[in-house]
C-alpha cells in the first residue's frame, strides 16, 4: 500500500459512510506521533544523526531534552530544529503539528522567510540574518 497524502485522507474521509472501514483500510496512514517520537521518524527516514542536526539547529544540548520529549518548547526552536534537518515545508507543517506550534501561514511576513529558507535550504545562521534584514524577530535570540 502507497502512503497517501493528507488530501486524499480527508477526501476519502468525507466520502465514506462506514468509519470502521476508513481506519481500518488506512491504519498504515494514520499517524498519532509524539514531538520525540516524529524527530525520531524524520533522523530514521532522512538518515540523519541526531548530534549533527543539533549541532546545526545552534540549540546547543537544550535540543537533547526536546529530542528526549522532556522538553516543550517555542516555536521558534522547533523551526530551527526543521532547518537543521532540511525538512520541506510539509515536513516543518508536520513536526510543528507535532508539537502543538502554530503551523506556517503565508500571510504572516515572519512566516514568509521561515517559508523561503525551508524552500531554499536555508541554515538557521542564514534564516537568522535574512530575518534581521527585513526587520523581523530571529529564531534564536542570541543573535545580533
Amino acid at each position: 500500500m502507497s502512503e497517501k497524502d493528507t488530501e486524499e485522507l480527508e477526501n476519502e474521509l468525507a466520502e465514506t459512510d462506514d468509519l470502521k472501514k476508513f481506519f481500518a483500510e488506512n491504519e498504515l496512514n494514520l499517524r498519532n506521533f509524539t514531538l520525540a517520537q516524529y524527530l525520531s521518524y524524520l533522523l530514521v527516514t532522512k538518515n540523519l544523526s541526531k548530534a549533527e542536526v543539533i549541532k546545526r539547529s545552534e540549540l546547543g544540548d537544550y535540543a537533547y531534552h526536546i529530542f528526549s520529549g522532556r522538553k516543550n518548547t517555542s516555536r521558534e526552536k522547533i523551526i530551527s530544529l526543521a532547518l537543521a534537518m532540511q525538512l520541506s515545508f510539509e515536513e516543518c507543517q508536520h513536526l510543528l503539528y507535532y508539537a502543538g506550534a502554530k503551523q506556517l501561514y503565508a500571510r504572516d511576513s515572519w512566516d514568509d522567510v521561515i517559508i523561503y529558507a525551508l524552500k531554499n535550504n536555508l541554515t538557521v545562521t542564514q534564516t537568522n540574518e535574512l530575518l534581521i534584514d527585513f526587520d523581523e524577530s530571529p529564531l534564536l535570540g542570541n543573535v545580533e
